[in-house]
Parts: C-alpha cells; structure tokens; sequence
C-alpha cells in the first residue's frame, strides 16, 4: 500500500437534515425524481488493481434529459487512511424519489437498507477494515490477487437477502430505518465523492449504452478495475435484477428538482437567460447537481488531456461552492429552529436562500459556457481565391 494516499476531495460537513415521513436526516440530498429507479443489474466484482483502493457499488443516477442511468461500481483509492465509504441511495419522500449522495467517513452510515453486494448487504461493510494504516480485503466477497496485495482476510458474510431493489420506501421499496447511531455518522466529519468518483459519473452520464431507456435495466459494462476508465479491467452485467418497466407516461423529466417540462409559478421555462440556459429554479444549494462537460475530442490527445484537466479543476471549484453554500444555509436552518421561527420569520431566510442559489448557478452556467468556447475547435477562414485582375476594355 502506498505510503501516502493524497486527499484528492474537498472536506465538508454538513448537518442532519429533518424530512417528511419516509425520508432520512443524510447527506447531499438533490435531484427528486416522481418513479423509482430500475433493480440493480447482476455483475461480477473486477480484480482489485492495487492496494488502498475501496470498492464502491454502482448505482442508477438520474437525468433530466436521458432518464436513469447506470454508473458501473469501481474500486477508488480512499482518499483518507481510516476512511470507508458509504454509498449513495434513491429514497421515496413521501411525493418523490430522491437521492441520498455516498460520501467518505470513519464509519459507513446509512445507505438504505439497500443490497448492493460485495460486502455492502444493507447494513454496514463487511467488505474489508483498516488495520494499522493498512486495508485488509476480506476475500469472501471482494476479488483480490493475493499474490501482490497480502493484507487480506477470509470471513464468511451472509446474505439477509437476495433483491435486488434499488431504493428504500415507495411501493415495492426497502422497508428499513436509520439507526440512531446511523444517523449519528452522517454529523461526523466525512467528505463527499472525490474528484475521480465524480469523473466516472460525468463519463457514464455521457455513454447512451449506459441509459436505462436503452439497456432495459442490463447496462453493459456493469463495473469497471478503475473509476472513469470504460474500456480497460470492464465487467459486463449478467442480467437485469428484475423486470424492467418503462417510466409512465409524460414521466421523462421528471426531476422535482429541476423540472424540464413544467413552469414554475412566475417564470417561463421558454425563456432563457444571458448563457443560453433556463433560468434557475433551484431554491437551496442542496438541490444543486454537478456540471457535466462533454468530453474534449479535438483529435489531439495532448490538447484533450489538457482540456480534461481544465474542466476537472472548474467541477472541483465549483463541487466546492455547493459544498460551501450549503453548509452556510444548513447552519441558518439550524439556528432558525433552534429559535423556534415561524414561517412569517423563515420567509425572508428562505428568499435569501433561493437568490444566493440561482446567483451562484447563474455564475456557474456563465463559467461553463465561457470554458466551452475557449476549447471549441477553432474555424479557419477559408481563403479567398486569387484572381487575375479584370483586363480594360
């Protein structure tokens, strides 16, 4: 293992959000979509590629144009000794799904009861443990060559169940709670995807082979050795997890959070702003989802490479304005409860809340189209043909 693993994500902490029947206090909770999302397919777990990486379970992430699509589990290399992760989860709220973000922390919290496999039964990881700075693999259900990492173990796991739904509540979903200790770990001090993990998701988002819509609930490339690398170390999915069922009618764009087909009361979702956008009707920096670029393909690999580094440091400074903005309006909401404000008394709270929101998208609509045209391929002017000069008559 190597001696030194770089944090490669931005520390935050964010307090315990209170909801409705049927939803949890959790971390990162954004994007709401009104039906579920598919079963999760069957595949085998790639070969460990080195020693200090984790492995986290693939799961369907939703968008507003393409509907749901497979993000392949992939082993990440923590970014902190001592750190697990806890995977993300679709919750029904009580009107709509929502998804719960995965995040790094000592101890691996509530991720919904949901069966994700290798090691992650519903409860807990029995997939591996820290040990002296070290991460012993538990080889019962994690794949791992023992010839290169020796830090390994071999515990039976039973498995409590063998579903494979991929959300808690709603009709049909996981019936489990969070423990009180559960929702503890979700207070402690964690941090959220690393840059690599939100890489692989923008990498899956922009693969149409990876939509629910076109692999009916069987993606072909179920998981992959490393984040963000669709082509080496991939494992196809053996089957779909269960019967597929094509989202109901006028269903696509569904997103609670950022409705594609619906107008807001007050504004029209004809209209767009300065950036070419819609205009933002997000109210809270936790409905906020990550910025996708599409992928540089200039024809040279050099000015790719380049290009790909420039977009990953703006999602990290902009992953980092979220993170930011949301702890700033989590406290705010804490210290109007713990005040016992009225809604008379929340309102100008909450209008504040929605203006620094759609400021801070707007800013980052603006950074983004202003990336994509310093890195769109530049047209040269054809030249103009020469011409004898007209003779005199």
């Amino acid at each position: 293992m190597r001696t030194k693993i770089a944090i490669r994500s931005l520390l935050f902490s964010f307090a315990l959000l209170v909801f409705s029947h049927g939803a949890f206090a959790q971390i990162g909770i954004g994007v709401s979509v009104n039906f579920g999302p598919p079963a999760l397919p069957v595949y085998e777990q790639p070969i460990c590629p080195d020693d200090g990486y984790l492995w986290t379970p693939g799961y369907w992430a939703y968008d507003d144009g393409d509907g749901y699509y497979w993000v392949p589990g992939t082993w990440v290399e923590a970014p902190q000794v001592g750190f697990l992760w806890t995977p993300g989860y679709w919750g029904w709220g009580g009107s709509a799904f929502s998804f719960h973000e995965g995040y790094w922390g000592s101890e691996v919290g509530f991720y919904g009861g949901i069966n994700y496999g290798f090691g992650y039964g519903g409860v807990g990881y029995e997939g591996g443990r820290w040990d002296g700075g070290h991460f012993s693999y538990n080889t019962y259900v994690n794949r791992v060559n023992t010839t290169i990492i020796h830090n390994t173990y071999n515990t039976r796991v039973m498995d409590v169940s063998e579903t494979h739904v991929s959300y808690n509540g709603g009709s049909g979903g996981i019936e489990a709670r969070p423990t009180a200790q559960q929702e503890s770990y979700a207070s402690q001090h964690h941090i959220g995807p690393v840059a690599a993990q939100t890489q692989h998701v923008h990498a899956a988002r922009s693969n149409p082979e990876l939509r629910a819509s076109a692999n009916h609930g069987k993606p072909p490339i179920g998981a992959t050795a490393k984040p963000g690398d669709f082509k080496t170390g991939v494992v196809a999915s053996k089957e779909a997890g269960g019967e597929y069922k094509a989202p109901p009618a006028k269903a696509a764009g569904g997103n609670e959070a950022r409705p594609e087909n619906e107008a807001r009361s007050g504004t029209d979702n004809r209209t767009e702003n300065a950036t070419g956008a819609r205009p933002n009707t997000n109210n809270h920096a936790t409905e906020l989802q990550t910025h996708t670029f599409t992928p540089p393909n200039t024809g040279n690999a050099a000015t790719d490479k380049k290009y790909q580094q420039q977009q990953n440091k703006l999602v990290a400074q902009q992953t980092q304005d979220h993170q930011k903005l949301q702890q700033q309006q989590e406290k705010e909401h804490q210290q109007a409860t713990q005040k016992n404000y009225n809604e008379t008394q929340k309102q100008p709270m909450e209008q504040r809340h929605a203006q620094q929101t759609q400021q801070l998208e707007q800013k980052h609509a603006t950074q983004q189209k202003q990336m994509e045209q310093r890195q769109a391929p530049r047209q040269t002017a054809p030249k103009q043909e020469s011409r004898p000069p007209a003779e005199k008559h």
